[in-house]
Parts: structure tokens; C-alpha cells; sequence
């Protein structure tokens, strides 16, 4: 995989447990000396505030005139440790080609770019946490050391009271080389299904949980 396209096979470690989507709360400041006559103000939730003035920033559909390769639909739902859902997360999706090529200037791969794909989407949930996306089946992208990773999105996760945003990724069912994946591999089995989407009427079906049971995997950059 070209450096254009992150997290790189190589550097790509999954998060332990739930403290991957857990926000990390800045610590107490103690003033030098005793305070005079400061009071609490009101605690507030960090944005992203993603419904206010972003929707023109919104790319639901990458797929432009003439590109190539296999058309997909992904639609999924992100929901909390509760199983309640995220209404105002913005998921952010950045792919290679068919060929395998990502459009980005670090990507010098000697293989076809196409001016109707850029390879690159934001798209926010809904009320019901619910959000959708069309693209095409990105092609197999060399990782750093030279192997090859199957066919995958990186996926980046914007929302309310999260200081630092999560890394993951989509990877596709019944693809042979998931099995060779350098980042899968280095996944625990039993949690490799978080990863990959499934087969489910005219869309890939792909859930996001940001913590407890079935939490997604994330990843550290």
C-alpha cells in the first residue's frame, strides 16, 4: 500500500478493548494558589457539530463518469456502548481504484489514475445512526514492506465528544485474499469479522460499534 493510502500494513496495530472509542478527558488543571472567586461554567460536549453548515462538504456517491470496476453499495448503522445509535457522526472514506492506484501525488504506482474517481467520500449518519454510501471495489494495495493487502476502504470516524478520531477499515466478504491480509493477520481471529462486511440484498451490510460487545477493531495512527 502506497503512504496515501493509511493506516500502512507495517504500522497498523488494532486497539485494545473498549478503551479504543472511549473519549480521553483532558486533566484537571491546579491553579498556584488558592482560586479568587472563579466559578464552573457549564460543561459542554466537543462537536463535530457535523449538521451545521457541513452538508455541502457531504460525497455520498465516488463513483464518477468512466470509472471502472465493480459498482457496490455500503450501508451500515454506528451505534454506542449501548446499542443506542450515533446521530451525528461523519464517516470518512478514502480508497484506491479498481487498479489499485490511489489518486494522491505519494502514490507513484505505475498504474491507471481515472478523473472520475478520486477515491475519497464523507458521509453522516442519520437519526437512526444509519448512513450509506456507493463506490466501487477497490483493487489490491501493496503495504509497506511490499506484500500485498486485500482489497479494503479506510474508514475514519468523526463525533460528538471524541477529541481524536478512530481509524478502521472495510474489507469484503468471500474475498480470497483477506486470508493473507498483513493488517487482518494481526487482528485477533475471533474479532475479524468486525472488519468485513456482509452480503445482504442490493448493499454491503457493515455495522460500526464503538464499544462494548462486538466492538469494532480500531486502529492506531
Amino acid at each position: 500500500m502506497s503512504a496515501a493510502g493509511p493506516p500502512q500494513g507495517a504500522n497498523c496495530a488494532p486497539t485494545g478493548g473498549s478503551e479504543a472509542a472511549k473519549p480521553q478527558a483532558w486533566g484537571s488543571m491546579s491553579p498556584i494558589g488558592p482560586p479568587a472567586g472563579l466559578e464552573t461554567t457549564a460543561s459542554q460536549t466537543v462537536g463535530p457539530y457535523l449538521h451545521i453548515g457541513l452538508t455541502w462538504l457531504v460525497t455520498d456517491d465516488l463513483v464518477g463518469p468512466g470509472t471502472s470496476g465493480e459498482p457496490i453499495v455500503v450501508e451500515g448503522r454506528i451505534t454506542d456502548a449501548d446499542g443506542k445509535p450515533v446521530d451525528d457522526a461523519l464517516i470518512e472514506i478514502w480508497q484506491a481504484n479498481a487498479h489499485g492506484r490511489y489518486d494522491h501525488p505519494d502514490d507513484t504506482q505505475d498504474l491507471p489514475l481515472e478523473p472520475g474517481f478520486k477515491g475519497f467520500g464523507r458521509v453522516p449518519t442519520d437519526a437512526g445512526g444509519a448512513f450509506r454510501f456507493r463506490t466501487i471495489k477497490p483493487g489490491a494495495v501493496p503495504a509497506a514492506d511490499g506484500s500485498m493487502q486485500a482489497p479494503h476502504i479506510n474508514v475514519t470516524i468523526f463525533m460528538r465528544g471524541m477529541l481524536k478520531h478512530l481509524a478502521t477499515r472495510l474489507y469484503f466478504p468471500g474475498e480470497p485474499a483477506n486470508a493473507t491480509d498483513p493488517v487482518l493477520a494481526r487482528v485477533p481471529v475471533e474479532r475479524r469479522d468486525t472488519l468485513i462486511a456482509k452480503a445482504g440484498g442490493d448493499a454491503l451490510q457493515w455495522n460500526i460499534v464503538l464499544q462494548g460487545a462486538g466492538e469494532t477493531v480500531f486502529f492506531e495512527y
